[in-house]
């Protein structure tokens, strides 16, 4: 259970061609579009909106929570309430791999890393859409678990000006 619960962690996307794959939702997807302050990032995130994977089928109530580690990289927690009330964890790794900050590294298998790209983000870290090369994921966060819907189509219509697909967006029941 845990390894199909690992694969709800953002760290999938380099595994993602082993599992059904999402339609591309965007086939130009731009780069990040600021850097990213590790600190400001780090702590937990509230899953909003995401283009469903079936790695996160029926997930409701989804989080990342982000700490650092003693070595310098990036503790990852994902978090996702099944359909059954039960609550799935996959923990994880994370490591910057360019100068912004915005691109990174996640892996929840070993050696098996995948793109998690900070594409945009708000000056006061309290959204940021989250996404990778292939533009079949994507994902909208929020510091809060039910942001005020006006804030929320705001996130979406700047994912749609950042050329995806918002028709293909699950909304995420959080509690």
């Amino acid at each position: 259970m845990a390894t199909v619960v690992a694969g709800l962690a953002f760290g999938l996307l380099g595994c993602a061609s082993l599992i059904s794959r999402h339609p591309v939702g965007n086939r130009a997807v731009p780069e990040p579009a600021k850097p990213v302050a590790l600190q400001a990032y780090l702590g937990r995130w509230y899953e909003i909106a995401r283009y469903e994977q079936s790695f996160q089928k029926g997930c409701a109530g989804v989080t990342a929570d982000y700490s650092l580690s003693d070595d310098g990289s990036i503790n990852v927690l994902n978090r996702c309430r099944k359909p059954d009330g039960t609550i799935d964890d996959a923990r994880g790794r994370a490591k910057i791999v360019d100068p912004s900050g915005a691109k990174l590294k996640v892996s929840f298998f070993g050696p098996f890393y995948g793109d998690y790209w900070v594409l945009d983000h708000a000056d006061n870290y309290s959204w940021s859409i989250v996404g990778e090369p292939s533009g079949r994921y994507l994902w909208l966060l929020a510091r809060e678990p039910t942001p005020p819907e006006a804030n929320v189509n705001k996130l979406i219509a700047r994912a749609r000006d950042m050329g995806y697909d918002t028709s293909l967006l699950l909304r995420t029941v959080q509690p």
